[in-house]
């Protein structure tokens, strides 16, 4: 079994904010993160996926493929974004690095089930950067 794994880059922003609580209560537990007016990031994600390499190409997967499915199901709409107000899984999930690992694996998993040249492939992790030494990574599975 081999891993390989894909990096790519984008900006967002976000804030921390739990509906059901006050405004003083999501201030004492975000602190500045709970400004609604948001604050962004250059977020890094690393797609890993893994399976054993294919006897005539060597690939695990097509790097060009696993490329598409990250810009199509992730980059195209994380980009650039307010991630509370643009983004559908966040609308009632605060975006914290965990949260947007997972909302990046179903993305992901969807992409590649739904590919043409990647449905053999096994996503394995997904780890996203929020700033060089802050990172989340999700393996999938039940939480």
């Amino acid at each position: 079994m081999i891993q390989l794994t894909r990096r790519a880059t984008f900006s967002a922003s976000h804030y921390y904010w739990n509906e059901a609580w006050s405004a003083a209560e999501n201030e004492h537990v975000f602190g500045k993160c709970a400004n609604k007016n948001g604050h962004g990031h250059n977020y890094t994600i690393e797609v890993t996926v893994k399976g054993e390499p294919d006897a005539v190409t060597g690939f695990v997967v097509d790097l060009k493929a696993l490329k598409d499915v990250i810009e199509e199901h992730v980059l195209s709409v994380y980009d650039h974004r307010h991630l509370n107000l643009e983004v559908p899984e966040f609308a009632k999930v605060v975006p914290t690095t965990e949260n947007i690992a997972i909302a990046i694996w179903n993305r992901i998993e969807a992409g590649l089930l739904a590919h043409p040249t990647m449905k053999t492939a096994q996503l394995a992790a997904v780890r996203v950067f929020e700033t060089s030494d802050i990172f989340a990574e999700y393996r999938g599975g039940k939480l």
